[in-house]
């Protein structure tokens, strides 16, 4: 009787209950250096975490497109050249101000920097640091991301 229930419930139930993850673009700023390429990241608004520009995507542009407007908005950074396709994706759970939190699935665009500006929509309300790759791995909470920056 236990296999049964255990059955229903992850064949028919679960899947009506379960959101489906909400999908997010993710800008992976970066700039060549003498020893290589250093990139940015910037803090959450909310809890002050090491993140990289991210947000939803937007209507009317591509998903690469929307990277490069996120890393515009939250970093201030003028893109060089922005990748169509994306280096990897990374999945974390997006506290909200309105309730639940909401899992999101997040692809990566690599943007290279061509000037990051001190004046941009969201100036003062984060903080922005450049870093070796593997430097922003361990500052970072989600393991898919600490991955893909591992990997760069």
């Amino acid at each position: 009787m236990t296999t049964l229930f255990s059955k229903a419930w992850d064949e028919v139930l679960k899947p009506l209950i379960k959101r489906p993850n909400k999908f997010q673009v993710a800008a992976l700023c970066y700039r060549k250096t003498d020893g290589g390429k250093d990139v940015l990241l910037i803090t959450s608004r909310g809890t002050g975490r090491w993140i990289l520009p991210k947000g939803w995507p937007m209507e009317g542009k591509s998903a690469s497109e929307a990277a490069r407007e996120e890393a515009w908005e939250e970093a201030g950074v003028t893109a060089r050249t922005v990748a169509r396709k994306p280096l990897g994706r990374f999945d974390y759970i997006k506290d909200r101000d309105e309730g639940l939190p909401t899992p999101c699935d997040t692809e990566v665009y690599p943007v290279e920097v061509a000037d990051v500006s001190d004046d941009y929509p969201e100036a003062g309300e984060r903080e922005r640091r450049w870093m070796p790759a593997a430097q922003a791995a361990e500052l970072v909470e989600e393991q898919g991301l600490k991955e893909i920056l591992r990997q760069f």
